[in-house]
């Protein structure tokens, strides 16, 4: 347990991490989800989803790769689809009403803190959710934990910002905000993986990565940064905010206005429980 100084530390940075998912829950679902379908799609194909399987989407957001995958665990199979924002799992679940997937548990939780038993899962699922926890050495422990021996984590993480147009971008806009509270957290923390992957074998997950590059389209500069600003620019006065449009203008889109296509170097980071 974190007391003192480390533990007011982790409830402002948990607190912020709430914040910025529950305001952009709505532009989430309208704008990023469509965009994240590549990446979503390569995570299901690596985690070799089976009838009756039981299934942990850590980070669910707006519940995509869980409502993707509790159809193939039918007909006992079973998603907890976990996360600490509110109003993206509301999201999640009006989807999961609407879409009548009925084998889906959504629940608020923390990768530091998972809510569940021990050895109760055959596969952990991350996408694009590990490099916003705050500790990634309490996940791992918990990832390992709850998953069964020869259980599988496929994580999906965006590359550093040399190899990946959407960190590139959020961290040039993110430049221009105040100081998070909590340090090595946003889009490109798990640039290099090198270290996560140490922590999850001191856990008990032998784990590797496997890359692709992914992309998506933006119609121009203003549709991206509506939909990509508000992650790590969301509190910008409006000074700062010119400013920090005209730095990421002048670097992604330095032609001019008008469609671009963002390369994203996207790594999967694919382990195994050992016995």
């Amino acid at each position: 347990m974190r007391m003192g100084a480390d533990a007011e530390q982790d409830h402002k940075g948990l607190a912020w991490q709430m914040g910025i998912w529950d305001r952009i829950s709505d532009v989430y679902l309208r704008e990023i989800d469509r965009r994240f379908v590549p990446v979503i799609a390569a995570v299901v194909r690596r985690a070799s989803f089976g009838p009756s399987q039981r299934v942990m989407d850590l980070g669910t957001g707006t519940g995509s790769v869980a409502l993707h995958c509790a159809p193939m665990l039918l007909p006992d199979g079973h998603v907890l689809a976990v996360d600490v924002s509110s109003e993206m799992l509301a999201v999640a679940r009006r989807r999961a009403a609407a879409a009548a997937i009925g084998n889906v548990t959504f629940c608020a939780g923390r990768g530091e803190a998972l809510p569940a038993e021990d050895h109760a899962f055959d596969r952990v699922v991350a996408s694009l959710s590990l490099m916003y926890v705050i500790d990634r050495a309490a996940a791992a422990h918990e990832i390992a934990r709850v998953l069964r021996p020869g259980g599988r984590l496929i994580a999906a993480v965006w590359a550093g910002p040399e190899r990946c147009d959407i960190v590139r971008f959020q961290q040039t806009a993110g430049s221009f905000a105040p100081t998070p509270p909590v340090p090595g957290v946003g889009p490109g923390a798990l640039g290099d993986p090198a270290p996560f992957l140490a922590q999850l074998a001191h856990a008990g997950i032998t784990a590797w990565v496997e890359t692709e590059t992914l992309g998506f389209d933006f119609e121009d500069f203003a549709s991206a940064w509506d939909a990509l600003a508000r992650v790590t620019a969301a509190e910008l006065s409006p000074e700062r905010q010119g400013e920090a449009k005209a730095a990421v203008r002048s670097l992604m889109w330095p032609g001019g206005d008008g469609r671009r296509h963002f390369t994203n170097l996207t790594q999967f980071i694919v382990g195994e429980r050992r016995a």
